[in-house]
């Protein structure tokens, strides 16, 4: 018989037509379920390339402890895949992230520490290097961590590529770390030069978890700025009202950084005569029941 670990069924999500939100002749949305990923999000993806990259190349050891700043996903993530890869794992988040993150981040067996709310991520990434240099811990440091797009290379953008027979033309994510449409692009780009990759971002004062607009000295490194091709800002409200749509008409239950990512996509689709758009919904909405969006 022959058995399989959770770790296998990473990766290999659902690609699915929106058929309600946006019809229109001679262009097809689609979106990739990445909340059918074993820890609810398209973070599993990352949190696995990271880790067992980093135990391969002897940066870490089974039983090390390691730390990472996180709003949420990435810790839900990394909780999971340290304790099923054999390592221990410190998380370091903003103490206004949802208490269903929190409690599933504890449920998978990892420490949190909750950082004060008005000092954002950056609070939370200076916490995080605190306990780097004070207690010797491993930091994964998924904004500087190439890992991070690799794993996206290696497998969302194969993914998008078979699923669509290659026949994609735009692909939309939202920007976080920026691992995900960093590693995409790569693939994809080698595929087709022509596939148009686009970006959505916070419009000033929008406050839209899983999307965001750094500060130029806290900007990711593995973001390039050159394999984007557009940028679009997205408001909370849009982000928002295309969220509850989602569950409503779709039957995609996820949270705004998906509502955002696809109000975005909508935005793109309308624009062009043909062609296939592509974007990420980037988990699920049940860690989310806490929060107001769903009232």
């Amino acid at each position: 018989m022959q058995t399989k670990s959770i770790i296998d069924f990473v990766g290999n999500t659902p690609l699915v037509e929106a058929r309600n939100i946006f019809k229109k002749e001679g262009v097809t949305l689609l979106l990739k379920l990445e909340g059918n990923n074993p820890g609810g999000s398209v973070k599993d993806r990352a949190a696995y390339y990271m880790i067992s990259e980093a135990i391969k190349r002897k940066n870490i050891k089974q039983g090390d402890t390691l730390v990472e700043a996180t709003s949420g996903n990435t810790g839900i993530a990394l909780a999971l895949m340290a304790k099923v890869l054999g390592v221990n794992m410190v998380i370091t988040m903003p103490e206004n992230s949802t208490i269903e993150r929190v409690k599933t981040m504890r449920a998978y067996g990892a420490k949190v520490i909750l950082t004060p709310a008005d000092k954002g991520m950056e609070g939370a990434i200076d916490h995080a290097l605190k306990l780097k240099y004070k207690k010797g811990y491993f930091r994964l440091n998924q904004f500087d961590n190439f890992d991070n797009p690799k794993a996206h290379y290696k497998t969302t953008g194969p993914e998008i590529w078979r699923d669509t027979e290659g026949e994609v033309t735009h692909f939309v994510s939202a920007m976080g770390t920026t691992g995900t449409i960093t590693g995409v692009s790569d693939f994809l780009k080698e595929k087709n030069e022509n596939i148009t990759i686009i970006g959505a971002q916070p419009k000033d004062g929008a406050r839209i978890p899983g999307i965001r607009k750094w500060k130029e000295e806290y900007l990711p490194a593995i973001f390039n700025l050159k394999k984007i091709d557009q940028v679009l800002e997205v408001s909370e409200e849009e982000a928002r009202e295309m969220t509850i749509r989602l569950a409503k008409e779709e039957g995609i239950f996820a949270g705004m950084s998906s509502g955002g990512s696809v109000a975005t996509a909508l935005k793109v689709a309308n624009s062009i005569d043909k062609g296939v758009v592509v974007a990420i919904i980037c988990d699920r909405g049940d860690r989310y029941l806490s929060s107001d969006i769903y009232q």
